[in-house]
């Protein structure tokens, strides 16, 4: 669900990007973006992101997709994922932008803005103890256990 939506209601054009990006990298990744829980990530987004980022773009191929024959291409598709994902629909491309990036090998990309929904899990208070290590609230007027039902 795009963050405009999920947070103001709002539907777009951007909004059915969003979703093909997020289908995307889960397509390229083989996990979900719900329940995704890897390193300090909250999403397949937020993980996909933290590779890219580290120029190891290719770390988010399933593996079941065996030896790809052109790497440049799976990056090509993890490019374009998080360019659908990214936090402002402006800045998203129009699906026939998708589809002509999809299409044509050889244009070049724009380089992806962080995507929406990455932060999460990590913004807790790097100096809380140890002993509320699983005290999930970042103030002192409540708190709130995570704990799977």
């Amino acid at each position: 669900m795009s963050p405009e939506y999920a947070m103001e209601g709002h539907f777009s054009i951007k909004s059915d990007v969003f979703s093909f990006g997020v289908l995307l990298l889960e397509i390229v990744s083989g996990k979900k973006n719900t329940g995704f829980y890897h390193s300090d990530s909250i999403n397949l987004l937020g993980y996909a992101w933290e590779l890219w980022n580290a120029d190891r773009g290719l770390d988010l191929m399933d593996p079941k997709l065996g030896n790809p024959s052109s790497t440049s291409l799976l990056l090509r598709y993890v490019n374009i994922g998080l360019l659908c994902v990214q936090e402002s629909p402006t800045d998203r491309p129009t699906m026939s932008d998708v589809v002509s990036m999809l299409s044509n090998e050889l244009a070049p990309l724009p380089t992806p803005k962080q995507p929406a929904f990455l932060t999460g899990r990590g913004m807790m208070d790097s100096n809380s103890s140890r002993s509320n290590a699983g005290i999930c609230s970042i103030n002192n007027v409540t708190i709130s256990m995570m704990e799977a039902r």
